[in-house]
């Protein structure tokens, strides 16, 4: 991704004010219209009106999101092997599972790129050991224990656009995490709230009573500790293409060891990385990277991650479609 002030190829739909908002979504995912529109110089109607318009005509959603470190859970990276014609059928059966995050059909359309988010050890086994293998048409599966993620997550991809001065900034970011002395747990009516918010991050606080069954000031309680604590936050998504940036891959980068903290820390501050972690397997870093076109991916790879000292080998997955981004199944537009 280029930054994201400099695209001019965004649709004439989408202009300076709706980057603004996503700016100021991404910043703080609840916060009320009246202090979004007091940033922005404009009147609370017409954020509201934008805001409506970006979810019913560019799919954008604000989501709430588990932290899987914060709650002592593990996210594996999942790469499917598919024969070509069972990639896609392969991928909404995953879609359609709780436990799978960010799934997208990558390579020529011959891999799937899963994320899961099984709550136990048993729950990944039954995945990764009993029901991918006994499908006939996966032919083979790599997979990859996230171990640092060095970006991504409550960061979020429209943090790295200037939309918005730090100034602006400012009043609408929430309070840091907390550091926590150990991981958050989660009851029954925690997983609820948890349940709407990655429907609706912007749920109101009656929504929120009816889906847990407890009470609005209990809900609002519960709600700002789990934020303070870091084990949940508010997330805006929306497809690149929409904003004009038409070449996603995946990376999967094999690092000389004593460089994979300093690579990584790079790739966190370079614009065209929505994702960089550390993992398990045959490369050890990975990451999303957004450019403009081809040749804007083809510059990023040869004149900017191929120039970091440790950077042994690059593969290159382009994404040619996303099927789920979180817990929910991506509908057609």
């Amino acid at each position: 991704m280029d930054s994201l002030s400099n695209s001019p190829s965004e649709p004439k739909s989408l202009d300076e004010l709706d980057r603004a908002l996503l700016h100021a979504l991404q910043t703080d995912g609840r916060a009320p219209f009246s202090r979004i529109a007091a940033v922005l110089g404009v009147s609370d109607q017409t954020v509201a009106r934008r805001y409506r318009r970006l979810r019913a005509d560019h799919g954008m959603r604000v989501v709430g999101v588990a932290d899987p470190d914060r709650l002592g859970r593990t996210n594996w990276m999942l790469r499917l092997r598919c024969t070509p014609d069972a990639a896609e059928p392969i991928a909404k059966a995953l879609a359609r599972r709780p436990d799978t995050a960010w799934i997208a059909l990558t390579s020529g359309g011959t891999e799937v790129t899963c994320v899961t988010r099984a709550r136990t050890r048993q729950e990944h086994d039954a995945l990764l050991f009993g029901k991918l293998p006994r499908t006939p048409s996966i032919v083979g599966i790599d997979a990859h224990c996230v171990l640092h993620v060095f970006y991504g997550g409550a960061a979020g991809w429209h943090n790295k656009g200037d939309a918005l001065a730090a100034e602006q900034v400012a009043p609408l970011a929430p309070p840091a995490p907390e550091p926590a002395a150990g991981p958050v747990v989660l009851d029954p009516a925690d997983e609820l709230l948890m349940a709407e918010l990655a429907r609706d991050g912007r749920a109101s606080y009656p929504d929120l009573q009816r889906a847990t069954g407890c009470s609005e000031s209990a809900v609002k309680r519960r709600l700002e500790q789990l934020r303070r604590s870091g084990a949940v936050y508010l997330d805006v998504q929306m497809d690149a293409m929409e904003l004009g940036y038409e070449s996603h891959a995946l990376l999967w980068i094999t690092v000389a060891p004593p460089a994979l903290a300093t690579v990584g820390k790079a790739l966190a501050g370079h614009p065209e990385v929505a994702f960089a972690a550390a993992t398990s397997g045959r490369s050890n870093l990975a990451a999303v990277v957004i450019c403009r076109d081809a040749a804007r991916l083809y510059t990023y790879l040869s004149e900017t991650l191929g120039m970091l000292e440790g950077v042994q080998n690059i593969e290159t997955s382009p994404t040619l479609r996303r099927v789920k981004q979180l817990m929910y199944e991506e509908k057609p537009r």
